[in-house]
């Protein structure tokens, strides 16, 4: 009989899933930012412009004490072309197709991205998908209708989420969805809601382009000049 394994080192030690999950899209749609922002908590106002692929990592508890790991791949956006693409993307657990809010070429050209994601599986099956919106902070210069977005992401049965990597609303909460889908666990909303970042409001002093107005005083041509009577 053969002398059995000694396993005591590896008592203990926790059982952790790992998942590979890509971030496709155009460049400067802001995936650095959003890996940066989930794995670091931060943001930086410049990036250098992703050649290749870069690698971040960050560790996930779901309910239930179940440790995660996701991997996240951030593909440059000049790299549909690439001929590493394909290994890239293949063997992805998630694949997150990111695009700004305000640019819609940038949505517009997730098809190819797209369909780039379903010629390196061939006939395997399709990774969990979701059609992520960046920027949501410019939502006064959003260019992409969120119903467009919708419609899009349920055509193709994508979980449709938006964030702002530079304020950090919702990027702990896309990451702690995707990783929830693909354990087969179900969130109640208190704990998704946990995930949300309290967003504060950066106030902008912005200088008065008229002259006359200072120390409180209303200039002269704007004040009423008659009585508006309704009947």
């Amino acid at each position: 009989m053969p002398p059995r394994e000694d396993n005591s080192d590896d008592e203990g030690e926790e059982d952790v899933r790992q998942f590979k999950i890509i971030l496709l899209g155009n460049g400067a749609v802001g995936k650095t930012s959003i890996a940066t922002r989930f794995s670091h908590g931060a943001f930086n106002q410049s990036y250098k412009q992703t050649i290749g692929v870069d690698f971040f990592l960050k560790n996930l508890t779901l309910p239930g004490d179940i440790q995660v790991a996701l991997q996240l791949w951030d593909i440059g956006g000049q790299t549909i072309g690439g001929k590493m693409i394909k290994n890239y993307i293949y063997g992805a657990s998630a694949v997150v197709l990111c695009y700004d809010v305000t640019n819609s070429d940038s949505f517009a050209d997730l098809e190819d991205w797209y369909r780039l994601v379903k010629k390196s599986f061939g006939d395997e099956k399709l990774p969990f998908c979701v059609l992520l919106g960046n920027k949501t902070d410019l939502n006064h210069m959003r260019a992409v209708k969120e119903v467009k977005a919708r419609n899009y992401a349920v055509e193709n049965s994508f979980l449709d989420l938006n964030v702002s990597a530079k304020s950090g609303d919702k990027v702990d909460l896309v990451f702690t969805q995707i990783a929830a889908a693909l354990c087969g666990v179900i969130m109640q909303k208190s704990e998704l809601d946990s995930q949300t970042a309290i967003v504060t409001a950066a106030i902008t002093n912005h200088h008065q382009h008229d002259e006359e107005v200072h120390g409180g005083a209303v200039p002269e041509y704007t004040k009423k000049k008659a009585s508006c009577i309704l009947s």
